[in-house]
């Protein structure tokens, strides 16, 4: 049996790796959770417990992408792997586009969480909920898009 083995094969790469996997992961745990709470009748507790979920979104999508960009330029696969393939490029799309949609959710809220902590009655308007509610939603069906854009690149295809 043969044993390949690339020049310049560091022990962090493994790491970067598992780490980018970890982050990805836990970015899906989270729009998962912000799906399943946002419903009908958010309390004070909901709405704080939601403004806490969502900054932990923006800390691991920035980690993402600085371990992602450490991946590219310090991975195994050298950084020409990653800038000339197209389905690298896609994956990087579908990422952005995830991002955008979380802009409003984000803004919504910390602006419900904001209004129900100077007002005990405040109820979020259904209209927003709504809103929220497909945001996230679609944030959701975009993200899947990444994991198998992901697999097609290991496999090769792209390049």
């Amino acid at each position: 049996m043969q044993v390949y083995r690339r020049k310049n094969h560091g022990h962090h790469r493994p790491v970067l790796a598992i780490a980018h996997h970890l982050l990805v992961f836990s970015l899906a745990a989270i729009i998962g959770a912000e799906f399943v709470l946002v419903r009908g009748d958010l309390g004070a507790a909901t709405l704080k417990r939601l403004a806490g979920i969502d900054r932990h979104y923006g800390i691991i999508a920035a980690l993402i992408v600085i371990v992602g960009i450490c991946r590219v330029f310090f991975g195994l696969k050298g950084w020409e792997f990653y800038v000339y393939n197209w389905v690298f490029w896609a994956k990087m799309v579908a990422f952005i586009i995830v991002g955008l949609l979380s802009i409003v959710p984000t803004m919504r809220f910390l602006s419900w969480n904001r209004q129900a902590s100077g007002n005990p009655s405040f109820a979020v308007p259904a209209a927003e909920l709504a809103s929220v509610k497909n945001y996230v939603r679609a944030e959701g069906f975009i993200f899947l898009l990444i994991p198998v854009l992901a697999a097609a690149m290991a496999r090769g295809y792209g390049y």
